[in-house]
């Protein structure tokens, strides 16, 4: 079986595996070829996979004879006409934001994997590279945040008189929110954090921060760890709670999502206009929606001097230890679906059929099924 390993746009400096995994690959009996110039944004060289026992070869001849594909972002409708008609493509697809595309493979008796997929339960932990890579992007979040912000993180005791650390609000506290207070602790700061979860005030506290607690909020056991919709009584309580922390915030992180729908509004237009003067927000929900009410994908704007930063793909900031993390997760869920160098899939495990968009045309994932029937 010949794997192939596709180099990404030009916007995405991560790789879906570093040379390190092609050497696991091949104990695998996994012929593995890489897209010339596929890891060079993230310092791997072409020679490097080489030596690692990979092929260089084309993008044009990767696509029509691998039969495995795998990378990061989706390709286009054209490229994936041109793959061997039992070949199955591998990635983050984004399926359930991406209709079109789903449309397309399904419609077009094609094969795929969207990892974005992978279920949220204990089993598949090493899998989920949506975990993996908010833990990076909650990480530079912080850093980004703390080289926009016009003063000090910690508190400093000098001759010119005492600085007072800055005061930093995380809202949501899944795996970026806590990469998130866990950084900005580290930096000195004094973090607060709000997350509708009850679950999550002892992740908050046992990290040093203090947790915003807002009652009443609905909860749901099946979300796999996600927030889940509320009530309208509910959401004004947080927002007016949450506008009484914000106003006293230097900088806010914002990271909170609901899979399959817009981003909740955590941070209102009034909310901006009354806080201070060089304080920094960072919307990491942007892309579906934003936190903030003012912010939009990709840009950053100021308004009365509040930087709002509205983040798209920053885990491609940190691109060698990102695609480290990728592959991981790639090679745990290949374990699921290589036997003896050839693919093997069994669709009675519920991580495979919880990942694959389709098997040759036909709905697999039950999140697809869903809203495909719907």
């Amino acid at each position: 079986m010949i794997l192939g390993i596709l180099k990404e746009p030009q916007d995405e400096s991560r790789v879906a595996f570093l040379p390190e995994a092609v050497k696991t690959l091949q104990t695998w009996n996994v012929t593995v070829w890489v897209e010339k110039g596929a890891g060079t944004k993230a310092y791997a060289a072409d020679e490097i996979y080489q030596s690692s026992g990979a092929e260089i070869v084309s993008r044009k001849e990767l696509l029509s004879k691998a039969d495995l594909i795998i990378g990061i972002q989706p390709i286009s409708e054209e490229e994936i006409s041109s793959m061997k008609p039992d070949a199955v493509l591998m990635g983050q697809l984004n399926a359930l934001f991406n209709p079109k595309l789903t449309n397309y493979l399904i419609d077009n008796n094609r094969s795929a994997f969207s990892m974005e997929l992978v279920p949220r339960t204990t089993r598949a932990q090493a899998m989920d590279v949506l975990s993996s890579m908010a833990t990076v992007t909650g990480y530079k979040a912080v850093l980004m945040a703390a080289d926009l912000l016009p003063r000090f993180f910690p508190m400093f005791m000098t001759a010119a008189g005492s600085i007072t650390p800055a005061r930093v609000l995380i809202l949501g506290a899944g795996v970026a929110g806590l990469q998130a207070i866990a950084t900005a602790k580290r930096l000195g700061a004094t973090v607060f954090a709000f997350d509708v979860r009850q679950a999550a005030k002892e992740e908050v506290l046992s990290l040093g921060a203090k947790f915003v607690d807002v009652e009443g909020a609905k909860e749901d056991k099946g979300a796999g760890g996600y927030a889940v919709e509320q009530t309208e009584e509910y959401l004004q309580k947080q927002k007016d709670t949450i506008h009484e922390h914000a106003i006293k915030a230097d900088v806010i992180i914002t990271t909170a999502q609901i899979p399959g729908r817009k981003a909740p509004l955590l941070v209102e237009e009034r909310t901006v206009r009354n806080m201070k003067p060089g304080a920094v927000i960072i919307d990491l929900a942007a892309s579906s929606g934003g936190n903030c009410a003012l912010s939009e994908p990709d840009k950053t704007i100021d308004i009365n001097g509040v930087r709002i930063v509205g983040v798209g793909n920053l885990a491609a900031q940190m691109p060698q230890d990102a695609s480290k993390m990728y592959g991981k997760n790639y090679l745990n869920f290949l374990k699921l679906i290589i036997k003896e160098g050839e693919l093997n899939l069994n669709f009675e495990d519920d991580i495979v059929t919880g990942t694959c968009v389709c098997h040759k045309g036909k709905p697999v994932s039950p999140r697809i099924i869903q809203i495909k029937t719907n």
